[in-house]
């Protein structure tokens, strides 16, 4: 009884830790590096910081570097509230997607609308962070670069394919975890009751037949 117990409160435990890293925490996902010409593409960027209680703020570059040539351009920068488009050819083309309502961002993603061949190239991230401590502030550069292909017709890549279906069984093998652990801890709660039953059962019959020793004995004597 006390071992199902234990299971349960683990199997409590480790769901609530699902929940909040899904709901809560900063997790650092790659970009796709894919786009198709004519449609919206989002650019993944994520840079969590390494501890979560210490207040920050951070302002975000976006650069690009286009096949063929040699530099990054400054194409987009954004400081919690203002967005500034730098590069005339990603005019009235490049949307925020990332963190809002915060100067603490993590999640530094753009959009890039309409793309285009010609939007083939390395792009370059980075986070210009300030961590603010009790009686210092402590200043970090966090850089990601995202290496994209402009393609005239979606392809599904085999790696995107075998994520789907390792998320896919790592689910179902979950639920049939959960599942067992449910008629383990319920077969061993019925054996329980059932022990219990039985021995409040005897426990009842050896007090009814010293009962009825005792009133023998008493009948016996008088």
């Amino acid at each position: 009884m006390d071992e199902c117990v234990r299971r349960l409160l683990l199997l409590c435990v480790f769901c609530a830790l699902s929940v909040s890293v899904c709901r809560g925490a900063c997790a650092e996902v790659d970009s796709d590096t894919e786009a198709v010409a004519g449609r919206s593409f989002k650019l993944g960027c994520i840079s969590c910081k390494m501890r979560g209680e210490v207040e920050a703020t951070a302002t975000i570059d976006w650069l690009f570097k286009a096949r063929g040539e040699d530099d990054f351009i400054h194409i987009y920068s954004y400081d919690g509230q203002v967005s500034n488009i730098v590069d005339e050819r990603f005019q009235d083309r490049v949307e925020w997607h990332g963190s809002r309502k915060t100067f603490d961002i993590q999640d530094a993603s753009v959009d890039i609308l309409n793309v285009t061949f010609n939007d083939s190239g390395v792009y370059r991230c980075i986070f210009n962070r300030i961590l603010s401590y009790a009686h210092y502030e402590f200043t970090t550069i966090e850089q990601k670069e995202v290496y994209l292909t402009v393609v005239a017709k979606a392809t599904r890549g085999t790696a995107s394919i075998v994520s789907e279906v390792m998320m896919y069984v790592s689910i179902i093998g979950l639920q049939l975890w959960l599942l067992v652990e449910m008629i383990y801890c319920y077969r061993k709660i019925a054996a329980a009751g059932e022990e219990a039953l039985r021995a409040s059962a005897a426990e009842y019959l050896a007090i009814a037949s010293e009962s009825k020793d005792n009133c023998g004995g008493v009948q016996v004597a008088e």
